[in-house]
């Protein structure tokens, strides 16, 4: 049977097939706790999920933070992040879409604002080291939104970005799509407010795995 519309299907990490985005907020928030900073909100934290690391704490920390701090909030952030690591997991009904998309020839890739350790790790500790393709790290390239992690893993594997489709949690990923020139679609189950997903015009929105999987079953 032909293919509907994309070649290449890639996904974020953290909130999208990792159960994470409660352990990243609490690590957040016990980070700036440590350095005696204001505490991020749920919200707050929640928003940055997606960046590059760096870039993350810079933005929740905002403007009025002495920049001394964005490095210290890095540490303090891995410390207690890495201290949960080993009790993630992927949400229910992942392994098997992803095993099902494999199936179905499609090329299945991972753009994350994870740094490249931390996503090995994750695959490594998920058993999915030879599931993907490729994968893009956000301290390999630019960060989301920035369409580089796209137009580089399309460039790796051969792809159209027209044939492509992020999926991902945040609206960091849907504009990264939309930045890119590639189709985006959003989970509603993870770190950003469905409100601000659908603003990003998705092509599709889902609620929890197993529908994002019928949706791709019948329509990618």
């Amino acid at each position: 049977m032909a293919r509907k519309q994309f070649d290449l299907i890639v996904f974020d990490w953290d909130g999208t097939l990792m159960d994470s985005t409660a352990t990243i907020v609490k690590s957040i928030q016990a980070a700036a706790r440590d350095l005696g900073l204001p505490i991020p909100s749920r919200e707050a934290a929640s928003h940055v999920i997606g960046l590059g690391l760096a870039e993350a704490m810079q933005a929740v920390l905002g403007p009025g933070v002495d920049p001394k701090y964005y490095a210290r909030m890095v540490e303090r952030y891995r410390y207690h992040y890495l201290a949960k690591d080993h009790e993630l997991t992927l949400f229910d009904g992942v392994l098997e879409m992803l095993e099902a998309l494999t199936q179905q020839g499609y090329f299945l890739a991972v753009a994350t604002g994870k740094s490249r350790v931390g996503l090995n790790r994750a695959l490594n500790a998920a058993k999915l080291l030879t599931t993907f393709a490729a994968t893009r790290c956000a301290d390999e390239t630019f960060s989301k939104p920035h369409p580089a992690m796209l137009q580089e893993l399309t460039r790796e594997l051969g792809q159209d970005l027209k044939r492509t489709v992020m999926i991902g949690d945040t609206t960091h990923d849907l504009l990264m799509a939309q930045n890119a020139g590639s189709a985006g679609i959003a989970v509603e189950y993870g770190a950003h407010p469905v409100d601000q997903l659908h603003a990003c015009q998705p092509l599709f929105s889902a609620r929890n795995v197993p529908e994002l999987h019928a949706w791709l079953d019948a329509n990618a």
